[in-house]
């Protein structure tokens, strides 16, 4: 279980105990089957609390040795606050979820369940949302209408961080800034088996919400990002240099006007008094300066894969393959 938390406080003690009852029973056999689970943990991130939260987490932390606890300097947002929690968590199979206690543990079970399927990633759909419709529900829905028409992903409810996922696609998500919202876009990005399931959600009882309005125009700009990195990131002079080949192409046709405008008209109309010609000079300059961007996105696209030993690609799984170092040591 991967719990990021920001000012918590009251919703922590039930949470801890909603967690232990759910699980609890996945560790046990029964009827001579063996145990679901092995084992589990619960990793709290502390994303900068400032109500008492750490404190509640140490209380719990020594009397449960199962509560692992990150503490965090300050509020660095939820996407860190989660990949904080990846880095550091130790299970195969890693969950994460609020903890504001709408999200119901005893769904997780489902999620697992559907994990099983062959699936690389469940993601939870919140059946009959309690949130307030104006600031909640109907911007989400417009948002994720947005991200589906954007990205092509068809996952229905990008929000709900109520989420099963296996730990290699996990640690592959490239996280940062606030990319927590397209967990489901980045890892269909990275080939993995997707699939949405409904889960309960309950109205919340103590705390405050972290989430406004605001948030849409964040949604909006990220959004850009993310169709970036899905499409394009080892191909940027395929988008860049298409728009400058256009802007060029606009850019003759305003030329070609302008000379037409002057010889063929009568009376003519003379070139140096004509907005088309600066019209064409503008937007022959805008598609030499998108073809540049384009080269040096390509140039930075080879730095990064290169300098870092990245791969533009990922291996679901191998066959009768030995490691790399096997294969050089014969």
């Amino acid at each position: 279980m991967v719990i990021p938390i920001k000012d918590e406080c009251a919703n922590l003690r039930p949470l801890h105990e909603q967690l232990c009852r759910a699980l609890d029973p996945l560790c046990v056999a029964k009827d001579s089957r063996p145990a679901r689970l092995a084992n589990y943990e619960m990793l709290f991130v502390d994303d900068g609390s400032k109500d008492g939260s750490f404190a509640v987490l140490q209380e719990l932390a020594s009397v449960d040795p199962r509560v692992k606890v990150i503490c965090l300097r300050r509020n660095f947002g939820q996407t860190l606050a989660l990949r904080a929690g990846i880095d550091r968590a130790s299970g195969d199979v890693l969950v994460t979820m609020d903890g504001d206690l709408q999200n119901d543990p005893a769904d997780i079970p489902l999620l697992l369940n559907k994990l099983e399927e062959g699936h690389d990633a469940v993601f939870g759909l919140r059946a009959n949302r309690q949130d307030h419709f104006l600031i909640r529900k109907l911007p989400s829905s417009i948002g994720n209408w947005l991200i589906r028409c954007v990205t092509g992903v068809r996952i229905r409810d990008m929000g709900c961080t109520l989420r099963a996922l296996r730990r290699d696609l996990a640690e592959a998500l490239p996280l940062y800034g606030e990319l927590h919202r397209f967990v489901p876009v980045l890892a269909q990005m990275h080939g993995a088996r997707i699939v949405q399931i409904p889960v309960r959600h309950h109205p919340r009882i103590a705390g405050k919400t972290k989430y406004g309005l605001t948030r849409t125009i964040r949604v909006l700009l990220d959004l850009i990002t993310v169709k970036f990195l899905h499409s394009y990131l080892t191909r940027p002079m395929h988008v860049l240099g298409l728009a400058g080949l256009v802007s060029m192409g606009l850019g003759g046709i305003s030329l070609l006007a302008t000379m037409a405008m002057k010889y063929l008209l009568n009376p003519p109309v003379f070139m140096t008094g004509n907005p088309l010609l600066l019209l064409s000079v503008m937007l022959e300059l805008v598609g030499i300066q998108f073809i540049s961007l384009g080269l040096l996105g390509e140039v930075l696209t080879r730095t990064y894969f290169e300098s870092q030993g990245k791969s533009a690609y990922t291996v679901r799984a191998t066959l009768n393959l030995d490691a790399p170092e096997k294969r050089r040591a014969a």
